[in-house]
């Protein structure tokens, strides 16, 4: 069992390397900007330096790079802290944030939302500048775990079973309705494709702050739960036996996790694989204590989706942008490969 200690190690490593992430998101893009202007422009705008520092690259460094760059590590922490807690909860090591058809909730409401298209409704006048597209997702999103609750109390009670499986017809149903709003509207096609990619393309800081509250809240009622999921992970049986009330907390569990994937999905789209591999990672390094699971799923995950951002931003010389999603997911096959590979000769 990891010591108290080598957890801080690992910890201090990890939150240095998230710093140097978001430094080199800084500097990344089609803008040529040195480090010591990034440095200027972050002092003068946190009002540290008096020195004078070119309005447009106080704008990229500010406005665009830096609301960017940390709006990619609130996402990749929240989808790598759901993963671990469907992993745990449902005792399923494939389990991901789009396990419970969560993730196909929130690609079926912004299908609505981009299919009828921004015009015909007007939002209130603090969620404008985010557009319908994330409010629609995340209202879809919350919907699809309510049915999947619903089911899965019809069938028997909220079970790890029953659960899975409600969430396989939830998903499944909704993604037939997708494909149906597709071939219905040809003209939304390629925006609905490239959403469900998902990117954080013209993302700024009012998406960080509609994201931000839910992920707090869902981060801190999994934390809060972490000895629970260590006790459910040992299965229903003796949970009971040490007087866990595991349905309650088994849907407490849930409705956090799937809080953190609705608020992420509906801003940047279906990010995959962030939330399968990094719990598996940080299990190997550390061991399956789930408190420690969190924290340090949270940091790699943040590191692992600025990372990834930075890349899709610069891979391409001609200045276009690669869907983070599919960045993720070229990255993150090989590696489950090689996690499943490890768990297999030990």
């Amino acid at each position: 069992m990891i010591t108290n200690y080598k957890m801080s190690i690992y910890v201090a490593l990890m939150i240095a390397l998230m710093l140097l992430s978001i430094f080199l998101g800084l500097l990344s893009g089609p803008t040529p900007i040195g480090y010591r202007e990034v440095i200027s422009a972050l002092l003068y705008r946190a009002g540290l330096s008096s020195s004078d520092v070119p309005m447009n690259i106080e704008a990229i460094v500010w406005d665009i790079r830096l609301s960017r760059v940390l709006l990619a590590g609130i996402i990749g922490c929240a989808l790598a802290v759901s993963g671990c807690a469907f992993q745990g909860v449902l005792s399923n090591p494939l389990a991901d944030p789009f396990t419970i058809g969560v993730a196909s909730g929130a690609a079926f409401g912004a299908t609505i939302a981009i299919s009828i298209g921004d015009n015909l409704m007007t939002l209130p006048q603090w969620l404008q500048g985010i557009g319908v597209i994330p409010v629609f997702s995340f209202i879809g999103a919350m919907a699809a775990l309510s049915f999947v609750i619903i089911f899965s109390q019809l069938s028997g009670g909220v079970k790890r079973d029953s659960m899975i499986l409600s969430g396989i017809i939830v998903a499944t149903f909704l993604s037939a309705l997708i494909s149906l709003i597709k071939a219905l509207n040809e003209e939304s096609v390629q925006a609905i494709v490239f959403w469900i990619m998902g990117s954080l393309q013209g993302r700024s800081w009012i998406h960080i702050g509609f994201s931000i509250p839910y992920i707090v809240i869902g981060t801190a009622m999994l934390l809060s739960l972490s000895k629970e999921l260590d006790i459910i992970a040992l299965g229903d049986e003796q949970a009971r036996h040490i007087g866990v009330e595991t349905e309650r907390i088994r849907l407490i569990i849930l409705i956090a996790a799937s809080l953190l994937t609705a608020s992420t999905v509906a801003v940047v789209g279906i990010i995959g694989f962030i939330g399968l591999i990094i719990p598996h990672i940080i299990r190997l390094l550390i061991g399956a204590r789930h408190f420690n699971l969190l924290i340090g799923s949270a940091i790699l995950g943040a590191i692992t989706m600025i990372l990834s951002d930075t890349l899709s931003r610069i891979i391409l010389s001609g200045g276009e942008e690669i869907p983070v999603g599919v960045i993720t997911a070229l990255i993150g096959g090989p590696v489950f490969f090689i996690i499943l590979y490890k768990i297999k000769i030990r």
